[in-house]
């Protein structure tokens, strides 16, 4: 099994290293293999090396402290509140597999609790087993799912939901699409259109597009946002699939890179399992601090 960063980092520590240039090369390599990427460890270890010299540091914590300082300036957290009485739609966005379909339950249940009338549209139309399984999660959850039958234009739900929502008198409508990355352009072309259905639907400054990721899969993560991103522009990042051994590094690319912030974490398969994310908590457990 491959080392965390915060261990690396440790063992780094251990071996004395910090007293000598070896350290930042080390530092360097460590941090690509967390995910960080080239271009931005580099950057990060020339800018702590300069301090460290100029400042005649060399304890572990010092060190720690500078470095969570640097990282604390490339993470960005966002916080979305649905607004009241208007028409709220989130189009979730993720390749197949990342647990797309039940972030969607997650947020459901947890803007339920908050008082919110939530509504989960079925846009993944292509997949029978994701009409399936949202629905599975409406009935537990007691949330109305919106569906058409299988193949039906995925835009369309997102259509009637909307309608739905704002004939209750306004809400949350989560809309769940496809994730067939290897159709890429015909899955660009999908998307561009429910963004179009979903940005005239809502009402304005009320259209987020948020894209869930598994933070197991570093630079595959940070190449999937890129693809998102350029096709119809994000708003914000989950995080699935998170523990403190994950790599995580992929997330601190993408909001550094991409200036794309996370919103939520989610760390189980429970409905209560997803929290906002907390850029400090994040640096630290990365850190291993």
């Amino acid at each position: 099994m491959k080392l965390s960063f915060a261990e690396k980092l440790k063992s780094l520590f251990k071996s004395g290293k910090n007293e000598s240039d070896v350290f930042f090369e080390d530092l360097t390599d460590a941090l690509i293999e967390g995910d960080i990427g080239a271009k931005n460890a580099v950057q990060i270890t020339d800018e702590l090396e300069a301090k460290c010299r100029q400042e005649k540091i060399k304890d572990q914590e010092k060190i720690s402290a500078l470095l969570k300082e640097q990282l604390l300036t490339m993470v960005k957290a966002v916080s979305f509140k649905p607004e009241d009485n208007k028409v709220n739609v989130w189009m979730i966005l993720g390749v197949n597999g990342v647990g797309k379909t039940t972030s969607v339950a997650k947020m459901a249940s947890l803007f339920k609790d908050r008082g919110v009338n939530v509504l989960m549209a079925a846009s993944d139309t292509f997949r029978a087993a994701a009409v399936d399984q949202i629905s599975m999660h409406g009935e537990k959850l007691g949330i109305r799912v919106v569906k058409h039958q299988m193949g039906s234009d995925p835009s369309a739900v997102v259509f009637d939901a909307a309608d739905a929502c704002r004939s209750a008198g306004g809400g949350l409508v989560l809309a769940d699409t496809a994730g067939r990355l290897h159709n890429k352009e015909n899955l660009v072309n999908e998307l561009k259109k429910i963004d179009r259905i979903c940005s005239s639907k809502a009402d304005e400054g009320c259209y987020k597009k948020i894209l869930v990721i598994d933070a197991t899969t570093g630079q595959n993560a940070v190449r999937q946002a890129e693809v998102f991103n350029d096709a119809v522009g994000l708003d914000a990042v989950i995080l699935t699939k998170y523990d403190s051994t994950a790599k995580g590094g992929g997330i601190i690319t993408i909001c550094r890179d991409l200036n794309i912030p996370a919103l939520f974490v989610c760390t189980g398969e429970h409905y209560e399992d997803i929290a906002e994310f907390n850029a400090e908590k994040y640096v630290n457990e990365f850190l291993g601090l």
